[in-house]
């Protein structure tokens, strides 16, 4: 049997969510941080402003969470959330809801350390 054909058995592994204002994009990648499965709430029909709902982001989680645990054998999963969108708490929450046991949540979103410079100031 080749290498291919192998079921790959990840029992622990990482989440990213990546949580916008238009959409949420969600990555499960084992320990080395290599992807296993990435989806987002377009791949569930979700078009237009219904993308960026939670109910969107909790579909997607829970959809992702158990076709993981199907294929890979995963048991337990580290959150990493980045940025300010409305599905960060539900894809979280759908995580755990799929039976995956969440161990940790960590918001990696990047915040400006004073930013860029400001125009100057008109002059009449």
């Amino acid at each position: 049997m080749s290498q291919a054909n192998k079921q790959r058995k990840v029992p622990y592994g990482t989440a990213h969510i990546l949580a916008g204002f238009n959409n949420t994009i969600i990555t499960l990648a084992d320990m080395h941080g290599d992807a296993l499965i990435t989806m987002s709430t377009g791949h569930f029909k979700f078009q237009g402003a219904k993308k960026s709902t939670p109910y969107a982001a909790q579909t997607v989680a829970e959809n992702i969470a158990s076709y993981a645990i199907q294929k890979y054998g995963l048991k337990t999963v580290s959150v990493r959330i980045t940025g300010p969108g409305p599905g960060r708490e539900a894809a979280v929450r759908g995580l755990s809801k799929a039976s995956l046991i969440v161990t940790g949540i960590k918001d990696i979103t990047p915040i400006p350390h004073n930013g860029c410079r400001a125009k100057k100031k008109r002059r009449n």
